[in-house]
């Protein structure tokens, strides 16, 4: 990972930090030095001052690679660095360097570079939008955002913005819901600092920039509004009617929306070219995509300024357009359907899971639906049963599973 000079200096990487206007004196001033053998200098190919004993390499080597066969088990590269590091601690560096080609030269040929080269390039691709980033305008600042909605992904959005310094109005309908919603939201910020993600002073600032508030008062002055209620199309509807009055003209309305149509979520306003969809994925302090749904009348300067906020927190945004699942529900909902299909016949859904896991996606497809919830899996399941009546399948397990009282994650029983 990209590291600050400061670092690197500490770390050895590095001899000295100094300004841009002393930069070429002081260099000329290390080269005489060592040139004239008044400063001791070895290559950085032969260090090994910061090396403690073969035994304490040793060890750290087997945690690394058992952390690298955990988190990402289908990537060769991590297994191939950590054999060419332990190659130059105790052959030399020379050594190690002749490793490195031999294994890069390997590696670079393989499908999984391939693949990884296709998706690097692609995902560059994505910031640049047509019609939107090549017209000249400029992206509008950003420093106060509402979110609606204290839920599971509420608090994750208001976590995103929060950790990116931007300040976090939370609205909730009662006091209750708001408590919960906010509660959420610490701890996704104690996990960050329990995991050493995160430092103490910048958790305390985070949470500063939160307010939770049960009315739209606080909305006057916002830049940006983020509805993330339950999937139901009326309830949506009336949320952006009452927030196209709060929110002062150059506001932009989003919503969550993993399905609804856009235009009909807008339906009662006469803002619709503020109107835009906001995708983010669970947990959205996490997962790095951020899906941008457009309408024909989404304007650009608004497609740009949420470009623009999800880079500011992180995101890999996607601008993608108006119809029925958008680009990641419309990918997933195939995959989905087969899974169900296979339980339906009698295969067991905790082995497909530990399959899928196995083949490299961070979880299987019935872990990934109790994470959503099966709110949003019937709200989903219907806005594609309307749209592909011939190629949906619909399995009885998941109203099962809610007549059963279990709903996934928002109550803690659902398959598992």
């Amino acid at each position: 990972k990209p590291i600050m000079s400061e670092e690197g200096k500490k770390l050895g990487l590095i001899d000295a930090v100094v300004s841009f206007e002393e930069l070429l004196r002081v260099s000329r001033l290390w080269a005489l030095d060592i040139a004239e053998r008044r400063k001791p200098w070895t290559r950085s190919l032969h260090k090994t001052d910061k090396l403690g004993s073969l035994s304490e390499v040793h060890e750290i080597l087997k945690f690394a690679r058992q952390q690298a066969k955990q988190n990402a088990p289908n990537m060769p590269q991590h297994q191939a660095c950590l054999d060419v590091i332990e190659e130059g601690i105790i052959h030399g560096g020379y050594h190690g360097v002749l490793k490195e080609a031999k294994v890069f030269n390997k590696l670079v040929l393989s499908n999984t570079s391939k693949c990884l080269v296709h998706v690097f390039f692609a995902q560059r691709a994505t910031s640049k939008v047509p019609n939107v980033t090549d017209v000249g305008l400029k992206p509008r600042p950003v420093k106060k955002v509402a979110v609606i909605g204290g839920g599971l992904m509420g608090s994750g959005i208001a976590t995103a913005l929060i950790l990116s310094n931007i300040y976090v109005v939370l609205k909730e309908i009662n006091s209750e819901y708001l408590l919960r919603g906010i509660k959420m939201i610490e701890a996704n910020i104690r996990g960050l600092v329990t995991r050493k993600k995160l430092a103490q002073d910048k958790s305390d600032k985070s949470l500063s920039m939160l307010k939770g508030v049960l009315d739209y008062s606080e909305f006057r002055d916002v830049d940006l509004v983020i509805e993330a209620v339950i999937e139901k199309v009326s309830l949506k509807q009336t949320i952006f009617s009452e927030i196209e009055k709060a929110c002062p003209p150059h506001c932009i309305l989003a919503t969550n929306t993993s399905t609804i149509d856009l235009n009909v979520v807008g339906e009662k306003t006469s803002s619709q070219d503020r109107i835009v969809g906001a995708h983010f994925f669970s947990p959205a302090h996490v997962m790095p995509l951020l899906e941008i749904i457009r309408t024909e009348k989404t304007s650009a300067q608004v497609i740009l300024d949420l470009m623009t906020v999800g880079k500011i927190i992180k995101k890999v945004p996607v601008v993608v357009g108006n119809c029925t699942g958008f680009a990641v529900s419309r990918t997933f909902f195939p995959y989905g359907q087969g899974a169900q299909l296979l339980a339906n016949l009698g295969v067991d859904v905790f082995r497909i899971d530990r399959l899928i896991s196995s083949f490299g996606l961070p979880m299987g497809p019935f872990q990934l639906q109790d994470l959503v919830g099966y709110g949003v899996a019937i709200a989903v399941a219907k806005e594609f049963a309307t749209a592909f009546p011939d190629r949906t399948f619909r399995s009885p397990l998941v109203e099962l599973l809610i007549k059963s009282g279990r709903n996934g994650k928002n109550n803690g029983k659902g398959y598992y």
